[in-house]
């Protein structure tokens, strides 16, 4: 469960670009928390500013005007180069399309991120084995990414992105690129990863499948960030049915092999 230490804290956040002369308001003052061992999730169709918030609150990208603190740090007061160092340290990011280095193998993909920390090669490929492992890549450490499928190239994406221990992790539409049994398995990979370590968790995505999972669930709307808590209700309604359904399956399976164990 989430606690009530906020990690991700924006305020009057705005963002706008400019288009042939038009201003395009992306983010107009956006006021929000999001706390420790919460997952979020950002909904809307491509263009609404879900990536855009995600860039604003990783450092990549600067807003117009507000704040942006992560684990008490305001970041919009750092230097580029410092946002950069920051992120490095304390945020973990997955893309949709994986962004994995092709010259280097799944274990220095991994390992990168922890190096950059200062660890020495030896820690960063002890940790990175070790995180591999729970993703269930074990044994493919010298692969290259072109040599797996969307699936293992994301789980790769997962443990680059949390093998430092970030407290917060941005994902952006982390199953897109991905068939829905595939997303459906890396989805619950990252959920049980971030919060079996309590880590923060703020998605973007246009899919209504993942919102039964979700802790909050918002959407972007003319600029305005709205919670929907009528898709979390219905969310939690629909995640209640699918695991009221799995325990009668499964107390169905026992006793079928309770009745033919008595049979023999």
């Amino acid at each position: 469960m989430p606690s009530q230490k906020p990690i991700v804290q924006l305020h009057a956040l705005s963002k706008s670009y400019t288009e042939t002369d038009n201003r395009r308001v992306i983010l107009d003052e956006v006021t929000v928390n999001f706390y420790e061992g919460e997952f979020a999730v950002l909904l809307g169709p491509s263009g609404s500013g879900k990536s855009t918030m995600l860039n604003l609150m990783s450092g990549i990208d600067a807003p117009d005007s507000g704040q942006v603190s992560v684990n008490n740090t305001d970041i919009t007061a750092l230097s580029e180069h410092a946002r950069t160092i920051f992120r490095r340290n304390h945020i973990g990011i997955i893309f949709q399309s994986f962004n994995l280095i092709p010259t280097l193998t799944v274990l220095e993909n991994v390992t990168l991120p922890y190096e950059l920390q200062g660890n020495s090669r030896k820690q960063a490929q002890t940790k990175a084995t070790e995180v591999l492992g729970k993703v269930g890549l074990a044994g493919r450490e010298k692969s290259y990414p072109d040599r797996l499928s969307g699936g293992q190239q994301q789980r790769v994406a997962i443990a680059r992105a949390i093998v430092h221990q970030p407290d917060l992790i941005v994902a952006d539409e982390p199953t897109g690129n991905l068939d829905h049994h595939t997303g459906e398995t890396i989805l619950k990979l990252l959920l049980d990863m971030t919060r079996n370590a309590g880590k923060t968790l703020i998605m973007a995505t246009h899919s209504m499948d993942i919102i039964p999972y979700a802790d909050r669930v918002f959407r972007i709307e003319d600029g305005k960030l709205i919670e929907d808590t009528e898709r979390l209700r219905v969310g939690a309604e629909i995640k209640a049915e699918l695991e009221k359904k799995m325990h009668a399956e499964l107390a169905h399976s026992m006793a079928q092999l309770e009745s033919n164990g008595s049979g023999l």
